[in-house]
């Protein structure tokens, strides 16, 4: 058996680093993309807003599995076309934006006007006063929200199969038809859970850093 997993691992890994990529750039790009669309949806002009309300609700309203093979599979009738790997990213990316920009927009509504006046006061700057109160705040209130949605990025990726890329799981299901063993897909598992279990622990961190915002 130490001998089966141990041939197993290399190609195991190599899923595994697909899987951690995507996750990484999703998440790198989506968060500060998030933040944008939760200021846009709060803006006074009415036509940003009209707009990212439907980018929102389209993004929310279907399942990320058709979002992937409609980027892949449906932009190159209209002649828009982007290998595998990006389009997966845009898909990710472009969803993941649109739910981290609610749960920032509700941050951002639970904070006190009292704050934004006072902040006025003071002579700050809008931009000065986001970053320095309001930011620090919000995420406070947003980081449990957050970690599901990380959480839930790690197992979304694997998703990715319909374009044909080599994630995690895809390995572990290829291994297992090939070797009639649910041995692989047991690995699967066990590397998931270590995966979620980090990230767990980074957002109880995190959780710790930011309790002095009582």
């Amino acid at each position: 058996m130490i001998d089966y997993i141990i041939r197993l691992m290399p190609s195991m890994l190599s899923g595994l680093q697909t899987t951690l990529e995507i996750f990484a750039i999703t998440l790198i790009v989506s968060i500060p993309l998030g933040i944008l669309v939760a200021i846009g949806r709060q803006s006074k002009i009415k036509p940003l807003v009209a707009v990212l309300q439907v980018y929102i609700w389209v993004m929310r309203g279907t399942p990320l599995l058709l979002q992937i093979v409609f980027i892949f599979f449906g932009l190159p009738i209209i002649g828009i076309t982007f290998d595998r790997y990006p389009a997966a990213l845009i898909a990710f990316i472009l969803n993941y934006a649109a739910y981290f920009g609610e749960i920032f927009r509700g941050g951002i509504e639970s904070i006190d006007k009292g704050q934004y006046d006072a902040a006025k006061v003071l002579g700050f700057t809008p931009a000065k006063t986001f970053k320095r109160i309001i930011l620090p705040q919000m995420i406070k209130i947003v980081l449990p929200s957050i970690a599901n949605e990380v959480i839930t990025l790690v197992k979304d990726t694997a998703l990715v199969y319909v374009v044909g890329l080599g994630e995690l799981l895809r390995a572990g299901k290829i291994a297992s038809n090939r070797d009639a063993s649910l041995t692989p897909l047991v690995m699967v598992g066990v590397l998931y859970l270590v995966l979620t279990a980090l990230l767990t622990v980074v957002f109880q961190k995190l959780e710790e850093k930011y309790a002095y915002y009582q």
